[in-house]
This record gives structure tokens, sequence and C-alpha cells, in this order.
């Protein structure tokens, strides 16, 4: 019993967790950094995700990320009908600890944009991968989708870019 609450809590203090109903992908590994990186993801080097289905690819930014922002206060989004070019940038994410632009991994057009984050904009730190996404866009081009990473690119990355800081 004592192994098991031990466990528990060197789980829940390293925030390691099991697939689960409330979570849509099963988490792929843990990084050096404790961040979740989900299996069936894209990732780009400046810490957003693309999950594609079908036409659509919903975006937000990484756990990774949101780790680092800290607690976000105020979220900047674009309105359904623009356009986006890949690295350009689509919106603000401010935190107790800076404002940072975000940038689309991908081009496209703008279909849906997640106003809960404009009353909420903590989900994007409480539930990065399900109701903290920012943006639904109708991919252009889906060689810039195959360009990214996968989870186990992006987990490495965030290795050695939290080693070289």
């Amino acid at each position: 019993m004592a192994l098991r609450t031990w466990a528990s809590s060197t789980a829940n203090a390293f925030r390691i967790s099991h697939a689960s109903k409330s979570h849509p992908f099963p988490a792929f590994c843990l990084s050096r950094c404790f961040s979740t990186v989900l299996d069936g993801l894209k990732y780009a080097s400046s810490h957003e995700w693309v999950k594609h289905e079908g036409a659509v690819a919903t975006i937000g930014i990484t756990d990774h990320a949101q780790d680092h922002l800290g607690e976000v206060v105020f979220v900047e989004l674009p309105e359904a009908g623009g356009s986006i070019s890949q690295g350009g940038s689509f919106g603000a994410v401010e935190s107790v600890k800076a404002t940072s632009d975000v940038n689309s991994p991908i081009s496209g057009e703008i279909v849906e944009v997640n106003t809960k984050l404009t009353e909420s904009p903590g989900l994007i730190n409480s539930k990065p991968y399900e109701d903290g996404w920012m943006i639904k866009v109708k991919p252009s081009n889906t060689s810039e989708l195959e360009a990214m990473m996968g989870p186990k690119e992006y987990t490495k990355f965030c290795e050695e870019e939290d080693a070289s800081h």
C-alpha cells in the first residue's frame, strides 16, 4: 500500500498520467521537462501542435509551450474566414511571464476559432490538447503537415532545446 501511494504521489508530482476517456489521445512519452507529447499529432519547432482530421486541422500550443509560458491570462485570436500562411502569426498568448505570438505551422483558411478561450484562457494551461485548441483550419498544402515533427522527434527537440538553456 505504501508503495502504491508513493507511486501515485510521484506520478502526480511529475504530471504522469495514463490515457483515459478524458484524453482523446494516449500520452506518448515524458520528456525531461515533464511535458506531455501525444501520439496522432504533428508538432512545429515553434511549439504548436496540429491534429489533422479529414478536411480540417486543429491547431494549438503544446504542453511544453504552455508550461514555459506560465499561467495564461489572455488570448488574442483571429476571426474565422481569414487565411493564414505557414510561419505567420495568427494570434498571441499573454501569460503572467510574457506575451508570445502564435505562429501557424500550416497554410490555409481559418474555419473555426475557439471562442471559449476569450472567457477561459487558462484552458490552454489545463487542457492544451483538448479544450485549449485555438483555431481550426482547412489546409491548403498538406505537404506542410508531412514536414512537421512526430511525437518522438518533438520530444527530442524539446529535450535538446531545454538542455541548451
